[in-house]
């Protein structure tokens, strides 16, 4: 079977970037275009990584991560903050909040897939 990665991520723009690059793997992709719909697709569909944007409407990033590690069930699913948030301190905040890895925007498509084929082998 293969793996599901939840992508939170509220820009279309960045959506179909990772659709793309997702559709040239084995992976399957689920999306949320908020952190209330991330955090109940997360525990509707159990993935196996999750991307998780930090600016979106609704819930951030890193409440949304909070609450998808607080949830036993959830826990052990790999999240990766992906975010343009690229200010000094703001990869230690995600890693605060319990993201597993961190990716800055604007990324190359070969670095995000690297760092989920890091996290999913």
């Amino acid at each position: 079977m293969s793996k599901r990665i939840l992508m939170v991520e509220d820009t279309e723009d960045n959506r179909q970037i990772v659709r793309d690059l997702i559709a040239t793997t084995e992976y399957e992709l689920i999306e949320a275009a908020d952190g209330i719909a991330g955090v109940t697709a997360a525990a509707a569909q159990k993935p196996d990584l999750i991307l998780m944007d930090i600016q979106l409407p609704m819930m951030d990033g890193y409440e949304a991560t909070r609450h998808i590690k607080s949830n036993p069930a959830l826990r052990h699913i790999p999240i990766i903050a992906v975010t343009s948030y690229a200010l000094s301190g703001d990869e230690a905040k995600a890693l605060a909040a319990g993201c597993d890895g961190y990716v800055a925007k604007p990324f190359s498509p070969r670095q995000l897939l690297a760092t989920i084929r890091e996290f999913l082998s």
